[in-house]
C-alpha cells in the first residue's frame, strides 16, 4: 500500500526566499534528491531536493511564493518498497538497504520503463497539472527542463530580482530574450536590451520598432569612421555604462523643463570666505550653502520634495531631507547622498561632503550612500558655464544645476552696482510641477541664497 509523505523545505538559512523555479507538477514521478524547486536568495539560488522517491500527487508551491524552513512544498505518493526508507533516518536506512541487498526485490516494471523520447514531451506537458490519466506513469528520469515547463505560455522566465531590475529601467521583460540556464533572463540580458534600444532609437518599453515620445525615430547610424582618418576605440567605464541607461531612461520618460534665475550672492560669499579662513582644516564650498538653502525651500514647497508612485497615479511626500550631489570622478559622475541635511549645521555638512567627495572618487562608496534621495544638486560653478539643463534623477522630481558665479552690474534704484551673480539652473518633471510653481521655488531658493541672516536661521 503506498503512504502519501509531505516533501518540506529544509534548512536554508533564510528566514524567507522567493520560490522562483517549480519543477514538477501533480502526476509526475520523481526520484530520491531529485530537485523539486528553485529558491533565490539575495546571494545564491538553490535547488530543493526530493528527500524520498515516488509520484507526486499535489504540489503546494507556486512561482513567486516566499517559503521558508518547514514549507510544505508537495505531497507524495511514496512506493510501498520505499515508504518504510522515507520514515527512517538516512543512517539506519542505508544500513538496512546495505544488510538487504542480496535479498531485494526486482524492481517495479513501472518504475524501470523507459522514459518518453524528447520528441514525446511537448505531448505530456499538454496534459494540464493535477489530471494526469489514472494508470498513466510519468517518466522516472527528469526531463529537460525548458522555459515552456517552468512558465507556461508566452510569461518571461526571470527572477523576481530581475523583474524589478526591468521595471526600474521602464524595460518590458516580455521583449528581452534570455541567455540562462533554460532561457532564464539575467540582469545583463535586461541591460544588452536597453543598450539595443537607445541604439537604434527605441523606447525602453517598446519593441524595437517603438520610438521615442511618439516621434517615428531614424536608425543609429552605423559609420566606419576608420575610412575617414586615424581613430582610437576606448571602450566605457561601468559607471558610464550604469549612468548612460538611467540618463536615457529618465530623459526620455520624464516631461522636462528648465527654470533660470540669478541669486545675488554677494554678502554670502564674503561670509563664505570669513568661515573658511576661521576654519583652515576644513574645506567651506559654496555648495553647503546650496545644501541648506535648497532644504529650506523643500520645506516651503513640499511637492518639490516627493516622488511619483510606480503607478504614476499617487505622489509620495517625504518628510526627510537626503540631498544627492553629483561628484565628477575620472570614470563618471556619481552621486552620493547626504543624509538628514535639515538637523546638520554648515560646518558638519562641509565636513561630510568632503569625505563622501572622497570615497566617490576613491571608488568607495557603498550602495547605500548613494539611494534614498530627495533632491540632487548638479554643480559646475567650479568649471564654468552661464546655464544647463541638468537631467532629473528618478524616482525624484527636481534637481538644481549651478554654474559659474559671475560680478556683474545691477541696478539698485539709484546707480549700478557690482554684485556676484550666481546662475541657477531648475529642471523639473512637468507631470508633477508646474511652471509657476518651479517659478516660485526657483524665487524663493534666490531670496535664501541672498540673505544670509534667512539661511542661518
Amino acid at each position: 500500500m503506498a503512504d502519501l509523505k509531505e516533501a518540506l523545505v529544509p534548512d536554508i538559512g533564510s528566514d524567507k526566499v522567493p520560490v522562483i523555479e517549480v519543477m514538477i507538477k501533480a502526476g509526475d514521478r520523481v526520484e530520491k534528491e531529485q530537485s523539486l524547486i528553485t529558491l533565490e536568495s539575495d546571494k545564491a539560488t538553490m535547488e530543493v531536493p526530493a528527500p524520498f522517491a515516488g509520484t507526486v500527487r499535489e504540489v503546494k508551491v507556486k512561482l513567486g511564493d516566499e517559503v521558508a524552513e518547514g514549507t510544505l512544498i508537495a505531497m507524495i505518493e511514496v512506493d510501498e518498497a520505499d515508504a518504510g526508507n522515507a520514515a527512517k533516518p538516512a543512517a539506519s536506512a542505508k544500513a538496512e538497504e546495505d544488510d538487504a541487498k542480496p535479498q531485494a526485490p526486482p524492481a517495479s516494471p513501472a518504475v524501470e520503463k523507459t522514459p518518453a523520447r524528447p520528441t514525446d514531451r511537448p505531448a505530456a506537458r499538454a496534459v494540464p497539472a493535477g489530471n494526469v490519466p489514472e494508470g498513466d506513469v510519468a517518466p522516472s528520469a527528469r526531463p529537460p527542463l525548458d522555459a515552456t515547463v517552468v512558465m507556461p505560455g508566452d510569461a518571461p522566465y526571470a527572477s523576481p530580482a530581475i523583474r524589478a531590475f526591468a521595471r526600474e529601467l521602464g524595460v518590458d521583460i516580455a521583449q528581452v530574450k534570455g541567455s540562462g540556464r533554460s532561457g532564464r533572463i539575467q540582469r545583463d540580458d535586461v541591460s544588452a536590451w536597453v543598450k539595443h534600444a537607445l541604439a537604434s532609437g527605441a523606447r525602453p518599453t517598446g519593441g524595437a520598432s517603438a520610438s521615442v515620445g511618439g516621434l517615428s525615430l531614424l536608425p543609429w547610424p552605423k559609420i566606419d569612421f576608420a575610412k575617414y582618418g586615424e581613430i582610437e576605440e576606448k571602450p566605457l567605464s561601468r559607471i558610464q555604462k550604469i549612468s548612460g541607461a538611467n540618463l536615457s531612461r529618465n530623459w526620455a520618460m520624464i516631461p522636462h523643463v528648465t527654470h533660470h534665475e540669478d541669486a545675488d550672492i554677494t554678502e554670502l560669499e564674503a561670509f563664505r570666505k570669513q568661515l573658511g579662513a576661521e576654519n583652515k582644516d576644513l574645506k567651506v564650498t559654496p555648495l553647503v550653502f546650496q545644501i541648506k538653502a535648497v532644504v529650506a525651500a523643500l520645506k516651503q514647497f513640499p511637492q518639490f520634495n516627493a516622488s511619483l508612485d510606480e503607478s504614476g497615479e499617487k505622489l509620495i511626500l517625504k518628510k526627510y531631507f537626503h540631498i544627492g550631489i553629483a561628484v565628477d570622478t575620472p570614470d563618471g559622475l556619481v552621486v552620493p547622498v547626504l543624509r538628514d541635511c535639515d538637523k546638520k549645521g554648515l560646518l558638519e555638512l562641509a565636513r561630510e561632503l568632503g569625505e563622501i567627495s572622497k570615497k566617490a572618487r576613491d571608488k568607495k562608496l557603498g550602495p547605500a550612500e548613494m539611494s534614498g534621495g530627495c533632491f540632487s544638486i548638479s554643480s559646475l560653478g567650479g568649471i564654468g558655464g552661464t546655464g544647463f539643463t541638468p537631467i532629473v534623477n528618478a524616482p525624484e522630481v527636481a534637481i538644481l544645476g549651478v554654474t559659474k558665479a559671475a560680478m556683474k552690474p545691477v541696478w539698485n534704484g539709484k546707480e549700478f552696482a557690482p554684485r556676484l551673480l550666481l546662475p541657477l539652473s531648475l529642471s523639473y518633471d512637468h507631470r508633477v510641477i508646474d511652471g509657476a510653481l518651479a517659478a516660485r521655488f526657483a524665487v524663493f531658493l534666490a531670496t535664501q541664497l541672498g540673505d544670509i541672516r534667512r539661511l542661518l536661521l
